[in-house]
């Protein structure tokens, strides 16, 4: 129950906006494994980790600790559950890395391991993933088509702890292909939608990158200092975390609009 209660602490103080109690709980989890000494609470420790690293968007961290995975499930014969995670994790930083082609080909993959497995817990989220590879991949109608099906069935299961997330990746996406200067309704309408939902769930993290999101397209209208306003209000909540990169972009991102 130890390992439990912090794998799930720490994606919840991560979402909530503390990311450094995130990180000692998930330090904290990975000394209580490696005390324990047992090949398969490690695997998952690792996978959970590689993930939980990946909500940080620490793409190196996320990927070794996903590689550690594979290689313990590897080396014990292990149901696949957690290849599938240091997979799916291997698959976002590489398409993060600019590697989007084979990032996808891993993601993919990963997604029919964990359906053939029956594991569809955050599976929203890790379609999330793949959708924002493809736009990476300049496919960003193929992305859409990938976040509807997320959407579909965070609705259906009642899993919506990040479809704040999958709302701004969908704004993101319809935005993404446009020329600067163009209006879009439709991405503004998500990216305030995903702002409404994060902030009915007390997602600071979400709530920050989805206005960021509405931030880069105020810019793009010319709306600089509605822009600041509105990112300055959500930036100055935080009082950790500032070495993030999230956070690190948000005041990037200020000083820019400054």
């Amino acid at each position: 129950m130890g390992m439990l209660g912090l794998n799930y602490a720490r994606f919840a103080l991560q979402v909530l906006g503390y990311p450094d109690q995130a990180l000692a709980r998930s330090r904290e989890a990975l000394a209580l494994a490696e005390a324990l000494s047992h090949p398969f609470t490690l695997a998952s420790e690792f996978g959970f980790s590689a993930l939980f690293y990946q909500f940080r968007r620490d793409g190196r961290a996320a990927q070794a600790r996903g590689e550690v995975a594979i290689d313990l499930v590897a080396e014990h014969g292990f149901s696949p559950l957690w290849w599938a995670y240091g997979t799916l994790v291997r698959g976002w930083a590489l398409a993060e890395q600019g590697e989007a082609e084979k990032g996808i080909a891993h993601l993919r993959h990963a997604l029919e391991v964990l359906q053939t497995v029956g594991f569809y817990l955050m599976r929203p989220y890790h379609l999330g993933l793949l959708a924002e590879a493809l736009g990476k991949a300049g496919l960003a109608p193929e992305g859409r088509a990938v976040l509807a099906e997320a959407l579909a069935m965070a609705h259906q299961t009642g899993e919506r702890c990040c479809e704040a997330e999958l709302y701004r990746l969908q704004g993101q996406l319809i935005l993404e292909p446009l020329e600067s200067g163009v209006a879009s309704p439709k991405a503004e309408a998500e990216a305030f939608r995903a702002i409404d939902i994060s902030r009915s769930q007390g997602a600071r993290l979400f709530e920050l990158r989805a206005v960021m999101s509405l931030a880069h397209l105020r810019m793009r209208q010319g709306k600089k200092q509605e822009a600041r306003m509105r990112l300055a209000e959500v930036y100055g909540w935080f009082t950790e975390g500032f070495d993030t990169k999230d956070l690190q972009e948000a005041r990037a991102l200020l000083e820019t609009l400054a």
